[in-house]
């Protein structure tokens, strides 16, 4: 009978640790722990969101149209989204789809759409169709990005104008400083296919996504765009570039992190951004 008992007990506390085990932990700037309805509660203060997902986390996807729905609920006719997982010269095909002018699988088979697309990025889409929620595809065309990591931001002079019409205008404001970009100019010098150039097509990246940003973006609207963290971590990339359009702009940015424990924020990840997803390192991968 005592075995039995000792048996239960540890069936028991294996179960309620199961039951309490978190997928994820969210803290603010200064590594806090606060939970989902205050950041969903703060997102309704900002012009503007910027969603950093690690592109194959799960929690980040799902937390992310958590948040476009609760969003919606309260703003409806005043929420945009927008998205680097489509380039501007898909928004033509986008608004087709949108407007029931094109069937799912011409969109599919048309639109640049990542790998992961049907599995982390079709659930959102649909959501925004469904609800008639204006969709803004900001990112450059990757042929674009492609000439300015071979040849800078003067290959770009080479393009005809209408070229022009899915690239932030040009000359690009870079600020070669910036930790971010620094820190990707030393990643360069380290891999064979990368040149001193690099950081230049991170910057016309995100010089593009926040022109098309501000371009779609209304007073008294809520836009929620989604793209990699690493895009407006530490109030960078984006972030800078918005700024230096409009400094008059209110932006909330959200970041996730992997840690290997998820009950503390890791001092590294102090300041990324306003909330901060921290998720196991063991999480399922999307791919």
């Amino acid at each position: 009978m005592k075995i039995f008992c000792i048996v239960l007990s540890v069936l028991f506390s294996i179960n309620s640790f199961a039951q309490h085990k978190k997928a994820y932990q969210l803290f603010d700037v200064k590594g806090n722990e606060v939970d989902y309805n205050l950041m969903l509660e703060n997102a309704f203060e900002y012009d503007i969101i910027l969603f950093g997902e690690i592109h194959n986390n799960p929690i980040s996807h799902w937390l992310r149209l958590e948040l476009t729905k609760g969003i919606f609920q309260e703003a409806a006719d005043n929420f945009v989204l927008g998205a680097e997982m489509f380039e501007a010269d898909d928004q033509l095909i986008l608004d087709e789809y949108f407007e029931d002018l094109i069937s799912e699988s011409n969109f599919e088979a048309e639109a640049k759409l990542w790998n992961n697309y049907k599995t982390d990025y079709r659930p959102i889409v649909e959501y925004a169709k469904e609800n008639n929620i204006n969709f803004i595809a900001t990112n450059i065309p990757r042929r674009y990005a492609a000439m300015v990591n071979q040849g800078g931001f003067e290959a770009l002079e080479k393009l005809t104008d209408k070229s022009f019409d899915y690239i932030a205008p040009l000359p690009i404001d870079y600020n070669p400083e910036l930790p971010g970009y620094k820190k990707m100019l030393e990643m360069a010098s380290m891999h064979p296919h990368h040149s001193e150039n690099f950081p230049k097509a991170q910057a016309i990246k995100d010089a593009t996504m926040a022109y098309f940003i501000y371009e779609n973006f209304e007073d008294e609207n809520i836009f929620l765009h989604l793209n990699g963290a690493y895009h407006s971590n530490n109030y960078e990339g984006i972030v800078w570039y918005l700024k230096n359009l409009d400094e008059e702009l209110n932006i909330m940015t959200i970041s996730t992190v992997e840690q290997s424990k998820i009950k503390t924020l890791d001092e590294k990840h102090y300041g990324l951004a306003d909330f901060i997803i921290a998720v196991s390192q063991t999480m399922t991968k999307t791919y």
